[in-house]
């Protein structure tokens, strides 16, 4: 079930972010930062403390960014949502963000109406960062509320571009997860789902939808968000859903592309893995059909596929087929800081890839300093390190250097006797 919603103070560290090009900005508003730095050149000169001046700054340029979401041009939109997005992703920035929440939504919500294509996708994105910095609270569950009926319209329109479809797909899972706060309006949004990924199944008949790549990779949006939902569903619900969509699945297995079949598998296991634990029993099942489908697209080597699209597909349909048999799962372990989290279920694994998905880069940033997100991985409040003990921890760039010349030294001696082309071949 979702977690009682509750108010808390985030506090975060700041950096530069790169601006997108001044030529797409309103010269006023620029201007008005052109400033600024002015002022704080001769605040650093008077003995102003750097740290407070390099956060004016950031906070200066995140100002633009917000000005300019509402300019003319589609241009200038765009570019500042990705700036917004870009910062949103790489630091925590609660309580400035919490003082501007209503605006940045009106933002989103405006570009999303009134944009098109590459503009709804970054108002959509933002969207997400925005709930994922607000947390679980009463703050994002007022931006959702705004926004959501919005994701929807979108979603269900099919004179709408693709690419916002796309978008809004991933989106509305994400935010459902953060801030929605009924379980029936959750249950709902899978519904909404479903709609769209089960126009990919195959037919009775053995016949395949036609599908463009586009709307192929709309439904696989939808499919993720729907496995997303699954993780904070109750056992009952669970129950049902397994009931209903576990045996008819499959069918996307047969999907002519990828990312389509990757989705699915990782979602048949998921829904193995929750069978598990709520105890439902699916020993009694044939289930040999299945497996003899995860174990072909395990070892597939069809030519008319990619080698890069063959080399993923088996790395995880080599897992898929493991948790469907036996339940195992290939333990990942995250490092971020001083800290380690195992990626060690489906479960922990869709959650992890959807946030991943968004902050990309900063992922290990967040899990260090994002108070929800540590709170979604069990990971207890933000580990302190002041900069003496962290100094301490590292090993010496002299020390990495030598380590790293011992192993290249080894590694070609290694290497020099296969490459020796007077080594008889016959002694191998």
């Amino acid at each position: 079930m979702p977690k009682p919603k509750k108010r808390n103070g985030r506090g975060g560290q700041y950096g530069a972010v790169q601006p997108f090009s001044d030529e797409d900005a309103s010269i006023e508003t620029l201007s008005h930062c052109s400033s600024f730095s002015d002022s704080t050149s001769v605040a650093e000169e008077a003995g102003g403390d750097a740290e407070r001046v390099a956060e004016e700054e950031f906070h200066c340029k995140l100002k633009v960014y917000i000005d300019c979401t509402v300019d003319k041009s589609a241009k200038t939109r765009q570019g500042a949502l990705d700036g917004l997005k870009t910062a949103m992703a790489t630091k925590i920035l609660y309580e400035f963000i919490l003082e501007r929440r209503m605006t940045i939504t009106d933002s989103i919500e405006r570009c999303l109406k009134k944009g098109k294509g590459e503009e709804q996708r970054a108002a959509a994105s933002l969207a997400c960062l925005l709930c994922i910095q607000l947390g679980s609270g009463i703050e994002s569950e007022e931006v959702f509320k705004t926004l959501k009926p919005i994701f929807k319209a979108i979603l269900s329109d099919g004179t709408a571009s693709v690419q916002a479809r796309q978008a809004c797909a991933t989106s509305l899972g994400l935010c459902t997860l953060v801030a929605e706060d009924d379980i029936l309006d959750v249950y709902a949004t899978m519904e909404c789902f479903e709609s769209l990924f089960t126009r990919s199944y195959m037919r009775e008949d053995g016949s395949r939808p036609s599908l463009s790549p586009a709307t192929t990779q709309l439904h696989t949006n939808a499919l993720l968000s729907w496995a997303l939902m699954l993780t904070i569903c109750d056992s009952s619900h669970i129950t049902a859903i397994i009931h209903k969509h576990l045996a008819k699945l499959p069918r996307l297995l047969e999907s002519e592309d990828v990312n389509m079949r990757i989705a699915a598998g990782e979602t048949i296991a998921l829904l193995f893995e929750l069978a598990r634990d709520v105890d439902l029993d699916l020993d009694g099942e044939d289930w040999e059909e299945l497996c003899a489908k995860l174990s072909a697209l395990a070892t597939d080597c069809n030519k008319h596929r990619t080698k890069n699209d063959k080399r993923k597909q088996r790395s995880v349909f080599r897992d898929v087929l493991k948790a469907v048999e036996g339940g195992d799962f290939q333990t990942e372990t995250i490092r971020f800081g001083t800290e380690r989290m195992a990626i060690d279920s489906w479960l922990r694994k869709r959650t992890y890839d959807t946030f991943r998905e968004f902050v990309g880069s900063g992922m290990n940033y967040h899990l260090q300093a994002n108070e929800f997100i540590r709170d979604v991985f069990g990971l207890g409040p933000p580990v302190l390190i002041d900069s003496a003990t962290l100094k301490a921890m590292k090993t010496s760039r002299l020390e990495r250097h030598l380590y790293n010349a011992a192993a290249f030294k080894a590694r070609t001696k290694a290497r020099n006797k296969f490459r020796d082309k007077r080594v008889d071949v016959g002694e191998f």
